[in-house]
Parts: structure tokens; sequence; C-alpha cells
């Protein structure tokens, strides 16, 4: 088995221009709408011509070339204004398309320069929601949920339907307009960034909030005492962000950080933290060619792997859950058999106000026509089809400070290619590094390759190899 390329390469260089251009966007989740200190798209071309003194790969060099295309139509003093909406996922609470959807922003920018800024909680959207909407089934089942919104409108691992899911609930809420891009942010990003920052104190506000968990205690401080004294306003329990943003942005824009930040964020991009998505086609093929579009492949012919959680009422307990995937693949058999085993370890000491039992609805999207033979540790896979794939979706339950071990078994198409195998795991937004171990049994002997599942990974075997 020989790992011989993956869709995002490790990278040397850094690509500075991108990293603005996406901080930007992230930094608008800290500001209130008129404030004057937002960074104007301007940054941009220093960070580029500072990129041109740096080594530069043929992959990289691709990574700049769509970085410029967007700071070049984005920058254009036109007098357009361009309309963004920018998704804030709470990854310690995972759903298939990154973490809770419990903030949305609305950015506009004109002339390159951010001109307004509009925060609201996804719950005082849903609240204008009177249309009920049949929800996915594990909201039903195991949440008991009877009509669906938009802040669970990111049930899908593909990032461009959860974009025209949130859309229409949107519409529903009764707010218009149109949009031109959207931004994915999971809240991991908020530790990355205070790696680069250091700790960092708010004034007027207790507690330090550093990389280490800067977010769970962000978490604690903007959810707990309101689920404790539920007659607290909760309609500014947020504001702490508005105070910390500035300084952030402060500690971010220094010239000794600027490559540390590009690093960061392109690692974001990599590992699907941070996704895209323009209305342009122009530009959204810029994306896509990069790999920083949250698509599901649709167009790939051999052997392929995703696994999709959906945590279904288990809190933040996330932040606490570590995955392995064990993947032995027999093409000795008749017909080719796949035995994937996926290993959960719930770390929690105890459970509380954010800590629980972990209950999730997990889905294996696996090469369609694949056919379901056998599990253990998990529930009776519902099987369905989507994105050109079969997936089997099945209940998980993790104890505290426990460990599940569950298997599905299934048999690969009966027209798969035995000779040509090559497979492609997809990881999903919002999950950690994933340990995976792969074991290819051929007739010429077997083989096994050990990784991190950090980001989507193509594994190809070769005779002889």
């Amino acid at each position: 088995m020989k790992k011989i390329a993956r869709y995002l390469a490790e990278k040397k260089a850094i690509i500075i221009g991108l990293v603005i251009f996406i901080a930007i966007f992230t930094a608008a989740f800290f500001f209130a709408s008129g404030n004057k200190k937002i960074i104007g798209l301007k940054s941009l071309s220093l960070a580029s011509k500072v990129s041109k003194f740096l080594p530069i790969t043929k992959d990289e060099q691709k990574e700049l070339e769509v970085v410029n295309k967007l700071v070049e139509t984005l920058n254009k003093k036109d007098d357009r204004t361009w309309t963004f909406m920018i998704f804030l996922q709470n990854n310690m609470e995972l759903r298939p398309g990154g973490g809770f959807l419990g903030q949305y922003a609305v950015v506009k920018i004109k002339n390159g320069e951010v001109i307004s800024t509009t925060i609201e909680d996804a719950n005082l959207l849903d609240q204008r929601i009177t249309a009920k909407v049949a929800p996915p089934y594990p909201f039903k089942r195991m949440m008991q949920i009877k009509s669906w919104k938009f802040r669970d409108s990111n049930f899908s691992p593909d990032f461009p339907t959860n974009i025209e899911k949130a859309k229409y609930f949107y519409r529903l809420s009764g707010r218009g307009g149109d949009f031109d891009g959207f931004v994915a942010v999971n809240t991991e990003v908020f530790n990355h960034i205070l790696a680069l920052t250091g700790p960092i104190t708010v004034p007027g506000y207790s507690g330090e909030y550093n990389s280490r968990d800067g977010a769970l205690k962000l978490e604690e401080f903007v959810e707990k005492q309101y689920i404790m004294n539920p007659e607290l306003d909760t309609q500014n329990r947020k504001m702490i962000l508005q105070k910390m943003g500035p300084m952030i942005i402060e500690k971010l824009f220094t010239l000794g950080n600027v490559t540390k930040i590009a690093e960061l964020v392109h690692n974001d991009l990599k590992n699907k933290n941070i996704m895209l998505n323009f209305k342009d086609p122009a530009l959204q093929s810029q994306v896509e060619s990069v790999f920083w579009d949250g698509k599901v492949a649709t167009d790939w012919g051999s052997d392929y792997l995703m696994l999709v959680d959906a945590n279904m009422g288990a809190l933040k307990t996330d932040y606490y859950i570590k995955r392995e995937i064990s993947y032995d693949v027999d093409l000795t058999a008749e017909k080719p058999t796949v035995t994937l085993n996926i290993k959960y370890k719930n770390t929690a000491p105890y459970g509380d106000w954010r800590t629980s039992d972990y209950h999730t609805f997990l889905r294996v999207y696996v090469p369609k026509g694949s056919t379901f033979l056998e599990r253990t540790m998990v529930g009776y896979p519902n099987i369905g089809e989507e994105f050109g794939k079969t997936y089997f979706g099945v209940i998980v339950h993790v104890l505290i400070n426990g460990e599940t071990n569950g298997m599905l078994k299934y048999e690969l198409p009966a027209d798969f290619n035995k000779d040509d195998y090559r497979l492609l795991v997809q990881k999903q937004s919002g999950v950690g590094d994933v340990p995976i171990k792969i074991h290819l049994k051929t007739k010429d002997g077997e083989f096994t390759q050990e990784s991190i599942l950090n980001h989507d990974t193509r594994f190809e075997f070769q005779k002889g190899k």
C-alpha cells in the first residue's frame, strides 16, 4: 500500500494573502455593525507582495493565483457592494457540516473595505420562522425536534447543500436579499488564533482566554450563567466578543505575525475548519480548484469513505471525543469486502451542564451499490443514497469516560475494479485529527498504511510497491 497523493499536500511555504482575506471574515464575528476598526481588504495587496519573496511550490503557486483573483475582484474601486453570509459553527457540538450553527453574520464589502456587519444568534432568526418543515430522521428520532430550522440547516457533509438550506430558512424568517458568497468558520479556529496572540484578558470580564481551552471558557461564559439563570437577558450575552475582537486583531496584524497567521488559516482551510463559496461561477471555480469549497466528491471512480457524525443531544461533548478508524479491505473474496471499525472514546471525566454521554447519528458514505452485511455496537442502519454514494446511517452511544468500538461490514459494488484499487477518504468539517489504519488484502499480498486523517486524503495501491 503506498500513499501517493493528497488533495492538499503539506506546505513548507506560506500563502500570505489568503489568510488576511479569511481573517477579515472571521474578525466580523467580533465586531458590532459600524465598528471602524475592521481592517479593509487593501491589506491584501501588501501581503501578496510579501509572498513573492518566499519559496513557492507549484501547488502553492496555484493557491496564490486563487488568492490574487479574490483580492483583485473584491478590492476593485467600482462602488459595487458585496454581501456575504458567515456561519459561526461550534464544533464542540458536531454537526455534519461542521459545528452547531449558533450564530451568523452578514458582512458587506465595498471598494475593498468592510462597510457593515450585522450579527445575530441563530435562535433569534428561528423565532421568526412560523412554517413547519419536517426535519431529517435523526432529529425526530433522537431529539424529538418537530420542525427543521436555520440552526440545524447544516445537516449535510456537503457545504453547498447546507448553503441552499440556510438560504431557504433565511427566507422563511422573512429576511430577503441576495448573497455574493458564504464562509463557514468552526470555533476551533478561535483556539488556533489564541495560539498566535497569546492569552487574552478582556477588561470588565474575569478570566484569561488561551489556546488550550479558550473556546471552552468562552462557551462557558456565554452559555452557563444563562442556562442556570433563565431570567437573565440573553440578547447581549455575546457582547464579550465585541470587546475581545479588536484586541485580537491588534495582536494578529503585526508584521512579525503575518506568516504565522497565513499558516494557521491555510491549515484550517485544508482541514475544513474554514470553507468558502461564491455565487460568481469564476470565483467559485477558483475556490474549487484548490479544494476550499467543502464539497463531497462526486467524480471519484474507485473506493470511497467518509464518516459523518451528527451530535444528537449530547451537548458540547465533542470537545472530549477521540476517534480512531481501522479500514480493512479484502479483494480476494468473491465480492470485495470491507470491515470498518470505528473507535469512539469519551474522555469527559464527568457530566455537567455542557457534557453528557455521547449520542451521535453516524453516516458512513461508501461507493454507490455497496451492500450492508453486519454490524456490532451500532444501531441498525438507515440506508440511503446521495452524492452518488450509498450511506449507512447508524446510532452510536458512548458513555462518559467510556469507549465504544463500532463495526460495519459491507460488500463493495459487484462491478468494483479489483485491479486498480484506489481509496479516497474525505474528512468531515469540524472533526479533529483522526488516526486511520488501512489494511489491504490482495492476491499479491497484504499491505498496511497508517496515517492521520486531518484533510481529504487519497491512497493508491501499486503492484510491486
